[in-house]
């Protein structure tokens, strides 16, 4: 699906974005490039499958996989972290007072990433696999 390599396309530029964030400590920032990454290679991998993705939730996402797609546990863990940034990595009222920018710092942001790619990675896997079963 030509689909699905456009949104792997910008999944990996979305990962990217999230790294040159951190050289200027925009970390908020970072964490949401992460997690908008996530959520494009996932998309990406329902768009190879024929199927429609709505929504935001990695997590719902891959539950949601056919059963013949096998999500390891790490990467569910991955996608259930990454979930709980799209909310409050933008906006104020996310916490009890203060801005995203005031509670996310470095650490937070590499782990995003770390998490993100694990995706990008598990979702690009998947699409070649399931390409390959085609051929």
């Amino acid at each position: 699906m030509v689909r699905a390599d456009d949104w792997i396309r910008q999944a990996e530029r979305d990962i990217l974005h999230a790294k040159e964030s951190i050289n200027i400590e925009h970390y908020e920032w970072s964490v949401l490039a992460a997690q908008q990454g996530a959520e494009k290679a996932i998309k990406a991998l329902y768009y190879e499958i024929g199927a429609d993705p709505s929504g935001h939730s990695i997590f719902k996402f891959m539950k949601n996989l056919p059963k013949r797609i096998k999500v390891p546990e790490e990467i569910i863990n991955a996608a259930k972290t990454l979930d709980k940034h799209y909310i409050t990595s933008r906006y104020p009222n996310g916490f009890a007072s203060g801005a995203p920018k005031d509670y996310y710092i470095e650490k937070d942001a590499k782990k995003a990433i770390n998490y993100g790619e694990k995706i990008l990675r598990f979702c690009k896997d998947s699409i070649s696999s399931l390409r390959k079963e085609t051929e």
